[in-house]
């Protein structure tokens, strides 16, 4: 069994994300599958699913570094250490993610596109949740297609094609729904693409370290869910959906684009060239 694996290594890259995935999905459905057919609660079963997903992935990618690799310190390699310097990209990340959301609405609140309102529940209970939110899907997204899915595609390609497949699939792997729903939101796709591309920036930039990607990811959600959720806004009506944002997404407006091409833009400029490979 060993030498498969040492072979599965020498694999094309594809072939290695396949055996990964089949792998992940044979721990995770037996277990999930009693979570879907028992849990009435949509949003409890989705909570618990995607939980368990995630630890068994950190499992399955230990493991994977330790008998694929030999790597026993495979999440160090993909970026995520446990050290001051990451503590404070992290930081950096959160505010640059949170801080780049205010703008965004609050430029469209100057130009009369959008209202502000009172809040119409406990402030500071949304804000202590999408902090909590953005850290859990900033952490888990970024490991995910910053960490492995990256250092999968580095291992076959350049650095640039790795960027761009990497942030690509990072856009498609968000419309892995219902058809209707995959129409609807289609027109985030350019700015989650262009999203991608500064997170591979954002590490690159960090000499490899995940903690500014994170950090940035788990912002942008985090400013978002206080928005959204807290019903903090609402449009004027002075301009289509498109521009401002379909259901209040920026993403899925003229506006998303602009504000993440501005930010890909930003981040790329002060990317070292520095190969955490």
């Amino acid at each position: 069994m060993k030498i498969n694996l040492d072979q599965l290594a020498q694999y094309p890259v594809l072939a290695r994300l396949g055996c990964f995935i089949l792998a992940l999905l044979l721990l995770w459905l037996p277990l999930a599958a009693p979570i879907y057919l028992f849990v009435e609660d949509t949003n409890l079963e989705s909570i618990l699913t995607m939980v368990l997903l995630y630890v068994q992935f950190i499992f399955l990618v230990k493991l994977w570094g330790q008998r694929v690799y030999q790597q026993p310190q495979i999440l160090t390699h993909y970026g995520l250490e446990f050290s001051r310097q990451n503590g404070v990209n992290f930081v950096q990340g959160l505010a640059i993610g949170l801080i780049n959301i205010l703008i965004v609405f609050g430029v469209q609140g100057l130009l009369g596109w959008l209202v502000w309102q009172q809040p119409k529940v406990f402030l500071l209970k949304i804000v202590l949740e999408g902090l909590l939110v953005g850290f859990g899907v900033g952490f888990a997204e970024e490991l995910l297609f910053r960490g492995w899915l990256l250092d999968e595609l580095k291992r076959d390609y350049s650095l640039s094609l790795a960027t761009w497949i990497d942030a690509i699939l990072f856009a498609v792997a968000h419309f892995i729904k219902p058809l209707e729903a995959i129409i609807h939101t289609l027109p985030q796709f350019p700015a989650l693409v262009l999203l991608g591309l500064t997170q591979v920036w954002a590490k690159s930039w960090c000499r490899g370290r995940l903690g500014l990607p994170i950090g940035l990811h788990s912002g942008l959600v985090w400013g978002y869910y206080i928005i959204n959720v807290g019903e903090l806004t609402k449009h004027s009506g002075v301009v289509p959906d498109w521009v401002t944002g379909v259901n209040n997404n920026p993403l899925q407006g003229v506006m998303g684009v602009l504000f993440m091409g501005g930010m890909a833009w930003w981040m790329r400029g002060r990317s070292t060239k520095f190969h955490d490979d």
